[in-house]
C-alpha cells in the first residue's frame, strides 16, 4: 500500500492526537490488519491488537470476543458499506476514527487492482458526526488537516488549503 509514498504528515497528526487522549496503559483494538501505523503505535509503547482481516461489514464478532479500552479505526470507515452496524457493536468506551474527507474537486478513490482498497464512503465531517451521534457516541475532540501534494495544477493548489483528513475522539454514551 505504501510502496511509493508514506503518509508521514497524517501519521504524525494521528499519533499526536492519540497521545493527547490515550495512555500507554490502555489497551487498543485497531480495526484492520497490522499496518505501518499500528507498528508505530506499538513502537510508542501502546498495547495494540489488530483485527485479522475479516470483512467487518459481514462479521462483527471481534467486538464480542475482544474488550479493549480503546478502538481505533484509522482510514477504515470509508471502505465499509455499513459503518452504522460496526459503530453500534463496539463495546469499548473510547473510539478514535480518522477518515479522508470528501473533496468536491476529486472523485471517490477506487483501486482497479485491489478490491479492499476502495472508498465506498467519502464523508463530509457532519456525516461522520451524525453517524457517531446516531450510534451512541459523544464527540470529545476533533481535528482536520490538509494534505498538500508536490504537483502543479488546480487540484494540487486546492489541496494546499482544503482539509483532507478528519480525526475524531468519541466516548460511548452510557
Amino acid at each position: 500500500m505504501y510502496e511509493k509514498t508514506f503518509p508521514n504528515k497524517r501519521f504524525k497528526h494521528t499519533l499526536e492526537f492519540l497521545k493527547k487522549h490515550v495512555s500507554t496503559s490502555e489497551t487498543i483494538l485497531d480495526l484492520g490488519v497490522e499496518n505501518p501505523f499500528s507498528k508505530i503505535m506499538k513502537s510508542e509503547g501502546f498495547s495494540v491488537k489488530n483485527t485479522s482481516g475479516e470483512d467487518l461489514d459481514l462479521d462483527q464478532s471481534v467486538f464480542s470476543k475482544e474488550k479493549q479500552d480503546v478502538v481505533t479505526a484509522f482510514e477504515i470507515f470509508e471502505h465499509l458499506l455499513n459503518p452504522f452496524t460496526i459503530l453500534s457493536e463496539i463495546k469499548s468506551d473510547k473510539l478514535f476514527i480518522s477518515i479522508p474527507l470528501r473533496l468536491w474537486f476529486s472523485p471517490a478513490y477506487r483501486s482497479k487492482t485491489d478490491m479492499w482498497d476502495r472508498h465506498y464512503h467519502e464523508f463530509e465531517d457532519w456525516q461522520l458526526d451524525w453517524l457517531l451521534e446516531k450510534t451512541g457516541w459523544k464527540i470529545i475532540d476533533r481535528e482536520k488537516w490538509t494534505n498538500p501534494v508536490k504537483k502543479f495544477g488546480i487540484r494540487p493548489l486546492l489541496r494546499k488549503f482544503t482539509p483532507r483528513y478528519y480525526i475524531v475522539y468519541a466516548e460511548k454514551i452510557k
